[in-house]
């Protein structure tokens, strides 16, 4: 997070290991909350790990707000997972069955 700034509502993160893939998909998520009013990203050399995320809200403080879109991106990733775990078992189901109507 950034030092030196008194006002919770704007600060800017840094997350080590990561890259454009959880910084644009945390980017897309902050932008739908009604409390944000900028967020973007950067990664500050191509070879380095890190991504810095600029947030800044309508007063709620931005950690507050960043936690809450990881909720929400980890919550839209179990959805996506779960509909696709049950796709795959509805069509191997499908097949195991069309097999046994054959025979």
């Amino acid at each position: 997070m950034e030092h030196g700034s008194q006002d919770s509502s704007a600060s800017t993160f840094c997350l080590a290991d990561e890259d454009h893939t959880l910084a644009n998909s945390l980017r897309f998520t902050l932008n739908q909350d009604p409390r944000v009013t900028v967020c973007g990203y950067s990664i500050p050399h191509p070879s380095e790990a890190r991504v810095n995320i600029r947030v800044q809200t309508t007063g709620d403080p931005a950690n507050e707000v960043l936690k809450d879109s990881c909720q929400d991106l980890m919550l839209m990733c179990q959805h996506v997972r779960g509909t696709f775990d049950q796709a795959v078992a509805d069509f191997k189901n499908k097949k195991a069955s069309d097999t046994s109507d054959s025979e």
